[in-house]
């Protein structure tokens, strides 16, 4: 049975999206995958990672390429990655990270620097060797090169193979903000006023404190891994989620883009879906006992033996 028909979400007579559609490339296949609330979606997310990276089987010459996110969203997430670590289930011992971004001009041990929060919030409680993480520097002398750089970096790595990210409420993943190219790279961004004003609260509410430039990687870069991630909570992303799935490709929206990828997952709780039909709505939902197949049976690097490599191909339908 085919689960993504091309089912089209049709708003105002307008052209709809189909959920899963076929070129010469293959099959395009989207995931919305909807929980009751945050602590669920941020275990299912975190499940589905530990099970990529179980079934990837990485080794010394063999790493699992991740793709990583900040912010308020995954911190549920990496609370359970952190667990299944030190549960002994899950090893970041041979996985690689690559930051999605980072301030320009903000002191590296500054407290709301990204390497900061990353080293906060993960890397300390893991056991990721430094070497094996990425993070642009925003104090580089020669900002381009240090953003051709980090590029350089993902390809010798052999690509992301997952990259999980977060979105804001206009749509943004990364600081790839409303109007940015959808086939842009990593590279150097003024930040909307927006998004300085959004940011404010976590600099006393002084926005001379706030950075006003960014490292971020491009829509492009993250669209190359081979699996994408979006992890999308709250009422106040609604709407955002709702552009990302019922409406059509948009720079104004840069999550939409995703529509296009061969493999995207969105991991979201009820609260945003509230912008979507009911008809949306219940299709996915209709498929959760299919999609939690994905995170059921939960592998563990505690166990010996083939089962935890016996699918191929962890990515189905």
């Amino acid at each position: 049975m085919q689960l993504f028909n091309s089912l089209s979400a049709q708003r105002g007579g307008g052209s709809g999206v189909n959920w899963r559609s076929r070129g010469c490339s293959g099959t395009v296949s989207m995931k919305l995958i909807i929980l009751e609330n945050y602590a669920q979606a941020s275990e299912w997310a975190a499940k589905y990672i530990r099970n990529r990276i179980i079934q990837f089987s990485p080794g010394p010459s063999k790493y699992f390429t991740l793709g990583l996110p900040t912010g308020s969203t995954p911190l549920g997430c990496y609370k359970k990655l952190i667990e299944y670590c030190k549960n002994g289930d899950l090893s970041f011992k041979y996985v690689k990270t690559f930051n999605m971004d980072e301030y320009v001009g903000l002191p590296r041990d500054h407290p709301e620097s990204y390497h900061s929060f990353m080293w906060n919030n993960f890397f300390k409680h893991i056991d990721i060797s430094s070497e094996n993480t990425h993070i642009l520097d925003g104090n580089a002398a020669n900002l381009e090169a240090e953003c051709e750089a980090f590029e350089r970096k993902i390809k010798e790595a052999g690509g992301i193979e997952l990259f999980v990210g977060g979105i804001g409420p206009d749509g943004h993943i990364a600081f790839n903000e409303p109007g940015s190219s959808l086939v842009s790279r990593t590279r150097v961004k003024t930040l909307a006023m927006d998004t300085i004003l959004a940011n404010a609260r976590f600099f006393d509410g002084d926005l001379s404190k706030v950075p006003t430039m960014a490292l971020t990687v491009g829509v492009g870069t993250v669209m190359d891994a081979r699996e994408v991630m979006i992890l999308i909570t709250g009422a106040h992303k609604a709407f955002a989620l709702y552009k990302a799935i019922e409406e059509g490709v948009n720079h104004m929206w840069t999550v939409s883009a995703f529509q296009q990828h061969p493999r995207t997952v969105f991991v979201c709780d009820e609260d945003a879906t509230l912008e979507l039909k009911v008809k949306t709505v219940k299709y996915f939902q209709g498929l959760m006992l299919v999609h939690n197949k994905l995170v059921d049976p939960l592998y563990s690097m505690k166990e010996m033996g083939g089962e935890k490599r016996q699918s191929k191909k962890p990515y189905s339908d």
